[in-house]
């Protein structure tokens, strides 16, 4: 699985022409924003790299289901993010900057467009309102990845107990404590 929008987007194909396992990537929810907007109008918070890259365009081509669907690059947001900076007002007004234009668009549906973009979710929905439905993939990505692992009989057997390890270039104390913070439980960091 490649757990990453901007990595998808660039990696995905060549990935799979090179191994042969099934690998099931995270993309943008475009067909069911698309499907479930009354006004027709969505918009995609996505990383500059995501906006720019042209399998990500076709995507929106293929799915869009005749829904005007508006692309926002967010540079700035993840790095917010990956300081524990994410409750900040300077992130608060990173993100209003970027929502209020696509609610003027008259938008009723947003795609959270990267895997970082959940932990700002809840600041996400107190500028977007009510009135806009906020998508994110986690859930259905998974809900595909454990078909296709039924499917290819490698789901794991029910007794067997997996783990997670985390890594990163960045190996630092502080670093470790913000990951544990986004992960919600005391974690390892190991040097990438």
């Amino acid at each position: 699985m490649i757990a990453c929008n901007t990595a998808t987007v660039n990696a995905i194909e060549q990935l799979r022409a090179q191994v042969n396992i099934p690998i099931i990537g995270v993309e943008p929810a475009i067909k069911p924003a698309a499907k479930q907007s009354i006004s027709k109008k969505v918009a995609i918070l996505a990383t500059q790299a995501t906006s720019k890259n042209q399998r990500f365009k076709d995507l929106i081509n293929l799915h869009h289901n005749g829904a005007q669907v508006l692309i926002q690059p967010c540079p700035g947001l993840v790095e917010f993010i990956e300081q524990g900076k994410q409750n900040s007002q300077a992130c608060n007004t990173l993100l209003r900057q970027y929502i209020m234009p696509l609610i003027d668009e008259g938008i009723d549906t947003l795609v959270l467009g990267c895997t970082h973009y959940p932990f700002v979710q809840q600041q996400i929905s107190l500028i977007a309102g009510q009135q806009v439905k906020i998508i994110e993939t986690a859930a259905p990505v998974t809900v595909q990845l454990t078909k296709i692992l039924g499917i290819k009989k490698l789901d794991a057997s029910k007794i067997q107990q997996g783990y997670s390890q985390f890594f990163s270039s960045l190996d630092t104390k502080e670093q470790e404590k913000i990951f544990s913070q986004l992960w919600q439980e005391p974690l390892i960091l190991h040097a990438l």
